[in-house]
Order: structure tokens, then sequence, then C-alpha cells
């Protein structure tokens, strides 16, 4: 424990001075929530997909393959089509359009083309992000508090507690910029972790053969990708698939895509992107599979990433793994954070309300802001622990179907209504939760994202289509 702790002194320390580091692009909102779209490639890229990740990466997808095998594999299919997807369809006009409308966030894009003295388009948007944020930050905070139990052995509150404490300072002194270099930091570090540990395992099991065998003792439905017990494959196949879907619209990622120095660092972006995203993902489902060839029975199988780390690795090696599951959670929630604090203060104080205070008080408030949502992630976080990656499931299909078909429409849709974004935004978010509430159990566990993509989708461009102007001549 003593070397764990050690390491985790160390990294502490590194994340402080990049705090420090980056005070001085905060003292504007642009520097607070963008870091002055100033950002190289390398970080921009990341930074994307550190965000994008999170405790779900190293907990959940790890616990995943251990429970479903090689079916899971279905997930790093869709979460490559889907990072592709959002660099090619997105990035480049999302920057173009941000930096001509002078938007901060993604709500400011959305409203940027439309005269909406009500504040509609704003307002619905602040709702759907900082409800399903705080739902996100929670599931971190349960991450944490499994990362800490498991590799330190405190007990799971004094995790969540001790973790909530370290993201919130380093994201309430260092703002984007400070979030986005330890991202790269914490990006790194996840990839290395995610090469050693599914390395280890399966040296530990006597060869990929060794699996196999241990597997088809246990279940040979472990080793099929299309053993999906009492589901249609397709079903099954589509809905793992579509977790990428949401990589369309998520804000917490489209951000990213602003923050960029130019059009040239986003198109050296996401080639790195998505290399890195393609280890991530294939590395944490080979974790969970080789786990569950080592350590078959284990009662909660979003533990076995710690599992490995602590069983295969000397305790100096085991500290820094730890330290590689607390980057992934923290990559996350501090994006997070301040995505919920952008939108209580640039979104609703300013825009909304009014505002005419400075720049650098409102980056004060936003300072504020942040640490107060942090707070009630936690209280909510030191709860009985969830699964983790349904809880992250949830959030992240809610934000997507929200917010994808909408920005696709503002992107790609000349003839785009007020309306239409606003419709498609609620329609989309309701669909995703009354699906997953309500019908999910009843077909077959059909992923959220899916009805709730395709609602938006519909709802933004056939009511576009009935409120809009016709062309001349049509």
């Amino acid at each position: 424990m003593n070397a764990t702790v050690t390491v985790l002194i160390i990294y502490l320390g590194i994340l402080a001075a990049l705090a420090v580091w980056s005070r001085r692009e905060t003292h504007t909102l642009s520097g607070f929530y963008l870091a002055g779209k100033k950002l190289p490639f390398w970080v921009v890229a990341f930074s994307t997909n550190a965000t994008g990740e999170s405790g779900w990466l190293l907990l959940g997808l790890s616990g995943m393959g251990y429970l479903v095998g090689a079916q899971a594999y279905w997930i790093v299919v869709g979460e490559i089509l889907g990072i592709g997807a959002s660099w090619w369809l997105m990035s480049r006009r999302l920057k173009k359009l941000g930096d001509e409308t002078d938007s901060i966030t993604v709500p400011d894009v959305l409203a940027a083309k439309f005269v909406d003295k009500w504040h509609l388009i704003r307002a619905a948007a602040v709702l759907i992000i900082v409800v399903m944020v705080t739902t996100y930050v929670t599931a971190q905070m349960v991450a944490t508090g499994k990362a800490f139990s498991e590799f330190l052995g405190v007990n799971y509150e004094t995790g969540v507690i001790a973790g909530s404490v370290i993201i919130i300072a380093y994201t309430f002194v260092g703002g984007y910029k400070a979030v986005s270099y330890t991202d790269v930091v914490q990006g790194v570090l996840m990839l290395l972790g995610l090469i050693a540990v599914p390395a280890a395992a399966i040296v530990a099991a006597g060869g990929w053969g060794g699996v196999e065998a241990s597997l088809t003792r246990q279940d040979p439905a472990l080793l099929d990708m299309f053993s999906f017990d009492a589901t249609p494959a397709w079903i099954g196949v589509a809905s793992f698939v579509a977790i990428g879907l949401p990589f369309l619209g998520v804000p917490q990622l489209l951000i990213r895509y602003m923050s960029a120095r130019d059009d040239g660092e986003i198109r050296k972006a996401r080639i790195m992107s998505l290399a890195v995203l393609f280890v991530f993902t294939f590395g944490a489902v080979t974790a969970g599979i080789a786990g569950r060839a080592l350590y078959p029975g284990l009662e909660d199988p979003e533990r076995i990433f710690p599992v490995i780390s602590n069983n295969l690795f000397h305790p100096v090696v085991a500290g820094m793994l730890l330290v590689v599951v607390l980057s992934a959670i923290m990559s996350t929630v501090d994006s997070l954070l301040l995505l919920a604090s952008s939108s209580v203060v640039r979104d609703t104080y300013q825009r909304i309300m009014g505002s005419t205070e400075s720049d650098e008080r409102l980056s004060h408030y936003g300072k504020a802001v942040t640490i107060v949502i942090g707070l009630i992630a936690v209280v909510l976080g030191v709860q009985e622990p969830r699964v983790i990656f349904d809880f992250v499931l949830a959030s992240w299909s809610g934000l997507g179907s929200a917010f994808g078909p909408a920005m696709i429409g503002i992107l790609y849709y000349r003839r785009i209504t007020r309306a239409g974004v606003l419709c498609g935004m609620l329609g989309g978010f309701v669909a995703s939760v009354v699906w997953l509430s309500f019908f999910k159990d009843d077909y077959h566990g059909l992923y959220e994202a899916i009805p709730g993509f395709a609602a938006g989708m519909l709802l933004t461009y056939g009511v576009s289509r009935l409120t809009g102007k016709r062309p001349p001549g049509v």
C-alpha cells in the first residue's frame, strides 16, 4: 500500500502543477471554459478520447467483457464508428461555426442562427445538460469509490469523497486548459495501462489458448460474438454498436472541436484520436475477457481491472494502475463539471438572464458553480453503489439523443428552424428516457439511443420542414 500511495501522491503533484500553470487562462469565460480556443491537435485528440471514455472504460467496459465475453467487442466496433463519424462529420464544421459566432458552449452554437427572444433553445439545452451531467458525474463518483476501495482498502464512501476533492480542486484552479492538459497525461497513462493489463492477464492464463480453454469450460458462448442470451442476435449487435451513436452529440466532446487552434489541428487530431480509441476499447474488453479466464465468479465484474492489477503486478506498478483508473474517471468528471458550470453561468446567467458583469467576475461564478455541482454528485455517489456501465449509458444516450440530431441539422440542413431544433432536442431526450424507463425490457434490451436518436432526427427535420419558409419557386 505504501508504494501505491507514493505513486498516487506523485501523480497528484503533477495534476496540481498543471492546474497552477493553467491559472492565467481562467480569468475570462472563453479561457476558463475553452482555453481561449488555442489547443494543439495532440491535446485535442487525447482530451477527446479521455473525456469520452471515463471510469466506464476501465471498470464498466472491462466488466462487460468479463460478463458477456466476445460479444463486448461489438462495443469496440460501435465506438470506432461513432467517434470516426463525429470527427469527419461534425468537427470541422462545428469549429468554423463556433468561431464565426463567437460561441463558447454548445447551446451558443444551437441558438446562434435564430432570433430566440424567449431563449427556449438555451433553456431546454441547459435543463438537459444539468440533469444528465449530474447523473453522469455521479456514476464517475461511484467508479472512484470502487477504485479506491479495491486498490487502497479504504471504504467505499471515503473513496468517493477523496477522489471528488482531488477532481474538483484542480478543475476549480485551472479550468479548461488544466483539464485538457491533464487529459493528455491521463490519456497516455490509460493507453499504457490498457496495453499492459490485458497482456499480463493473457500471459498469466497461459496465452490466448489458455484463455479460450478456461472460457470454454465456463461457458462456450463467452467466445461467440453472436451469442446473446434470450435476444435476437441483431438486436444485441445493434444495441452494442449504437453505443457509439451519441459521439455525434454529447456536448463534452463537441466543445473539444471548438477548442482547437484551427482547422489544420482538427485534421491531424482525428487520426490520432481513432488510433488511441481503438487501443482503449479493445484493451478494456480483452482485459475483462482474460480476467474472466483467470478469476471466474467475481461478485462484481466491474472490479476485474483492479483485481488483475493487484494480483499480477508489483505494488509500485499496481499503484500506477490505480492512477490509470483514476485518470479515466478524472478526465471525464472535470470536463462534465465545466460543461454543467458553463450551462449555468454562460447560458443561463449571462445569456438568458442578461448579466452584464465582467468576464472575470463571471469566470469566478463559474468556479463556484463547479464546486456546487461536484458536491451534489458526491452526495448522490456515496449512496449504494450502482452499476457503472448502465448508469453511464443512460446519461450518454440522453445527451447524444438530445444534441446529436439538432447539431447535425444546424451544420447540414439549410432550412433548419428554431422549432425544429427545440423539438428535436426535447423529443430525442424524452424518447431516450421513456424508452429506457418503460419499453427497453419488453424489446430485448434495445439500446435507448436508437429510438432516441431516431425520434430526434424525425422531429428536427420534420418540424423544420413544416415551420420553415419554402425557397422561391418551390
